[in-house]
């Protein structure tokens, strides 16, 4: 998000410095992701359209699918068990494991 902001590839979003850490409890994920969005909303002054996650257990409960319905956002999962859809992150760690591996 950061480097979309730096770069000017977002418009009307002002040049904030956003963090997430991930300090947070299974059962406290929704609850922080719904601030996460509510807080976005009112700084950005925009809508959040769509979410995508993985498959976690912690996205998967009646809060946030009734969450996602009140606030019209379309919450998409990635398909299991397929590391292209889950993101950069994803697929430079396992990476680094096969790099791991050779080595060995």
């Amino acid at each position: 998000m950061n480097n979309l902001v730096r770069n000017g590839l977002v418009i009307g979003v002002s040049k904030l410095r956003f963090a997430i850490v991930d300090d947070c409890t299974k059962d406290e994920t929704a609850e922080t992701l719904q601030f996460l969005i509510l807080s976005l909303e009112s700084l950005c002054k925009l809508k959040v359209r769509r979410i995508r996650i993985d498959n976690g257990t912690e996205f998967k409960n009646n809060m946030m699918e009734l969450f996602c319905l009140k606030k019209a956002i379309r919450h998409e999962f990635s398909a299991p068990y397929t590391p292209q859809q889950n993101g950069v992150a994803k697929r430079k760690n396992r990476t680094l494991i096969e790099t791991a591996r050779t080595m060995l």
